[in-house]
């Protein structure tokens, strides 16, 4: 990987957000937390087949004219760019140094991290989690159950709690997920109650001192955090819908170096 030098005393990152239904970027500032324009949307390409895929990428970044880091949320688990499982992505991704091959497709640093994870740093970093210690975990909810984990502020990549197994070969985001009290017309009581039984068997193994809920059902938490019964306690996420294109800016940090004040005047 090579390493930007920011010209600037701002810290901008393009963060793209790699989903199963959209492709989205923006260049985000990371001393402010704000996008810098308006998110780029492109549809994922069916079937989610690596080729495709990165072009899509591609085209994000060439949409913005991109010249600095990247940071790219992806919907599976990687482990030093590589992806370890493909999810709901086509099987030949797995195995794929993901980094390295968008990095010679755009011709920029690349710094790859899981979507969940993405969205976990940004909440640690600019909402409901920032400055909280012990063990923190951040669940979004939505088509699927993502978890991003945390221990006094650091992040513990690639628990994905929503992968648990419940009852026979049941995984537990099959039974508790957003998509599956909307698909099932679930009132938020039923639902909840479901949920509910995730959060005992993630406290059973992990007694965590925070969750913070995120995804499409976080704005909903009034409606159904009567029907959780755990003794954690439970907060919504803050950083919404902007969590995961700013937790994909936040893991490509270490690739921009700032100038010293001395060759910025040159």
């Amino acid at each position: 990987m090579t390493i930007v030098e920011l010209k600037q005393l701002s810290m901008e990152i393009l963060g793209i957000d790699v989903g199963g239904t959209g492709i989205k970027g923006v260049p985000v500032n990371l001393e402010t937390e704000d996008y810098l324009g308006e998110r780029f949307r492109l549809p994922t390409p069916i079937p989610r087949k690596p080729k495709s895929m990165i072009n899509t990428i591609a085209e994000v970044v060439k949409e913005w004219d991109w010249k600095g880091a990247v940071g790219v949320g992806f919907p599976t688990v990687m482990k030093n760019g590589m992806a370890m499982q493909h999810g709901n992505l086509d099987p030949s991704w797995v195995g794929m140094q993901v980094d390295k091959v968008i990095e010679d497709k755009i011709g920029l640093p690349v710094a790859v991290i899981n979507d969940a994870d993405a969205a976990g740093l940004a909440e640690m970093t600019f909402g409901a989690g920032r400055g909280q210690n012990g063990l923190v975990m951040v669940i979004t909810i939505g088509t699927g159950i993502g978890s991003g984990v945390f221990f006094n502020g650091e992040l513990i990549p690639n628990f994905e709690l929503g992968q648990m197994r419940y009852k026979k070969k049941m995984i537990i985001e099959k039974y508790a997920s957003r998509s599956v009290r909307l698909k099932n017309d679930m009132s938020f009581k039923k639902w909840g109650k479901r949920f509910d039984k995730f959060l005992h068997l993630v406290t059973l193994m992990s007694n965590p001192d925070l969750i913070i809920i995120g995804g499409g059902a976080s704005k909903n938490l009034h409606l159904f955090e009567k029907y959780l019964t755990i003794d954690t306690p439970i907060v919504a996420a803050e950083t919404q819908n902007k969590a995961g294109i700013i937790g994909a800016a936040l893991a490509a940090r270490h690739l921009v170096v700032e100038l010293p004040e001395e060759s910025l005047k040159k």
